[in-house]
């Protein structure tokens, strides 16, 4: 495989996601890692809020993947939305796949891909997206980066071509507790803030994954106050 084409094609993808739209907003940051015969079940939230908005919006979803051989991840979400005072809603259904392409430490950088496919309950409005996961360490410290194209079709929404740009840079203090700092971007979403993440190890090789974080918006069209929250079980 070249990877010199890959890095090309992600600086290209760089270069043109301030041009791209997406209002897909703070997200999960993933891994170009898969723990062959891994099973997982997973619970995120996302919440916004602006000073001068009278309705923050909290999304959760939650989901179940696995291990798809040695090299490939599977997950299954449901997607909620659940606008100030009112109860949480099903929104949307979302498959991933993530694929490892090189092993731990065989490059400069460590690679993958991701694949995300999204269809909004009730209406016909579909969203596909594909994109690069990298992964580089420098003594404690780690960097990572999603960079995904997307594209939105169906006839209750404008096709649309979007981009979404994640960057994560992480110190390895414990095992259990690795503070981070977060940039995201998008077409209404320029974002940054501190993460605490880490992993609780339990009895036959289980593990809690645990992380949150708070972002603050950089531009008008950014929600002043983003909340994350996610918990993992793999098993």
């Amino acid at each position: 495989m070249n990877y010199r084409l890959i890095l090309k094609m992600a600086l290209l993808m760089l270069m043109a996601s301030t041009a791209l739209a997406d209002g897909f907003g703070v997200t999960k940051v993933y891994h170009p890692y898969v723990e062959p015969m891994e099973q997982e079940i997973e619970w995120q939230l996302v919440h916004h809020s602006d000073e001068t908005a009278a309705n923050p919006q909290t999304y959760q979803q939650i989901g179940y993947g696995r291990a798809i051989g040695e090299r490939w991840f599977g997950e299954l979400y449901l997607v909620g939305e659940q606008p100030s005072g009112e109860s949480l809603e099903l929104e949307a259904y979302e498959a991933e796949l993530r694929h490892q392409l090189t092993e731990q430490g065989e490059y400069w950088a460590d690679w993958g891909l991701l694949f995300e496919l999204e269809k909004e309950k009730g209406t016909d409005i579909w969203e596909a997206a594909a994109g690069i996961l990298a992964e580089k360490e420098h003594g404690n410290w780690s960097t990572t980066v999603n960079l995904l194209v997307m594209n939105e079709w169906g006839g209750d929404i404008k096709d649309e071509l979007e981009s979404r740009l994640a960057v994560q840079t992480r110190f390895r203090y414990r095992q259990w507790l690795e503070p981070a700092i977060e940039f995201h971007s998008a077409e209404d979403t320029k974002a940054v803030g501190p993460v605490l993440l880490g992993n609780i190890p339990l009895a036959n090789r289980r593990n809690i994954h645990w992380e949150a974080g708070a972002f603050a918006g950089l531009d008008s069209e950014t929600p002043d106050h983003s909340f994350r929250a996610g918990i993992e079980y793999e098993f």
